[in-house]
């Protein structure tokens, strides 16, 4: 949730939040005070944010490693429909040792993070453009030694497609995205009413747009987001990213009421720097 906190509101707003504000946030979901001292510092020694202090105040702001993985979930949670194929497959082999078994692990998960299948062990492939990230990878993990990384085409014996299913469970994805239209179709409209008919509070709005959004990122660990090309014909992630744009316009501005509300800005600098990010944020953008 803190994630979900920074990527939605903190990042457009300076980047960096007092932890009292942070604490007063999360208390609208039932957190207390110690559970969110304890997250925030497992964040820290994670590498994911860094603290200062000022004064008797402790202030947090995401890393370089923070920033980076909120601006790539960004462009995939905000991305309304499916990207055109070049047509090349972008494989990664490893052969990291044994003694290493925790760092290859990790990179699995960054891998399937990233939207990487496996094709077989130690061999994973993607369609999409991800010279970027397989190159941040290797730096990150040091892993030079071990890797090589492919772009090329299929040539069979089977199909693209089947190769798609090999890697994955597109049905189970779909299902998935099946269960989100269903709950969240029925949300929007009581929560559309209930905003018009002003019998929401803008505390509420902050805590569903925060769950709304906490909820559809998951579908960044198990939806690679394929090519139009390679998907099938009944696919529901579009409709899931449009009920999940209109559901986040609706709630938006009294959710960032809310969060202002709350914020503690550390200068007049921030609060410039917030007003124009605010403004230039993935969804305020498209709803003008």
């Amino acid at each position: 949730m803190i994630f979900t906190l920074y990527g939605d509101y903190i990042s457009h707003y300076g980047n960096e939040i007092w932890i009292g504000s942070l604490i007063r946030l999360l208390e609208e979901f039932g957190h207390n005070d110690q559970s969110v001292r304890a997250a925030i510092s497992r964040m820290g020694k994670q590498g994911w944010v860094t603290s200062s202090k000022k004064g008797n105040k402790s202030y947090y702001s995401l890393s370089k490693m923070g920033v980076a993985r909120i601006e790539e979930a960004a462009k995939r949670i905000y991305k309304l429909g499916p990207e055109k194929w070049d047509g090349y497959w972008r494989t990664l082999t490893y052969t990291i040792p044994e003694e290493k078994r925790n760092l290859r692990d990790e990179l699995r998960q960054e891998l399937v993070w990233s939207g990487f299948g496996m094709l077989l062990n130690s061999c994973w492939i993607s369609p999409n453009n991800l010279e970027d990230e397989v190159k941040l990878l290797i730096e990150k993990y040091k892993i030079e030694s071990y890797v090589h990384f492919f772009v090329s085409e299929y040539k069979g014996p089977a199909d693209n497609e089947a190769l798609v299913r090999q890697c994955w469970d597109i049905d189970n994805i779909n299902a998935k995205y099946e269960e989100f239209i269903n709950v969240y179709s029925k949300k929007y409209v009581v929560d559309k009413n209930k905003i018009s008919n002003g019998e929401m509070t803008d505390a509420e709005c902050f805590v569903e747009r925060a769950k709304l959004v906490h909820e559809y990122r998951k579908f960044l660990f198990i939806d690679p987001g394929l090519p139009e090309e390679l998907l099938p014909s009944k696919w529901l992630g579009g409709h899931a990213a449009s009920l999940f744009s209109d559901y986040y316009k609706t709630l938006a501005e009294p959710a960032n009421q809310f969060f202002e509300s709350v914020f503690e800005k550390d200068n007049e600098m921030h609060k410039k720097d917030s007003e124009y990010e605010v403004l230039n944020h993935p969804y305020m953008v498209n709803n003008n």
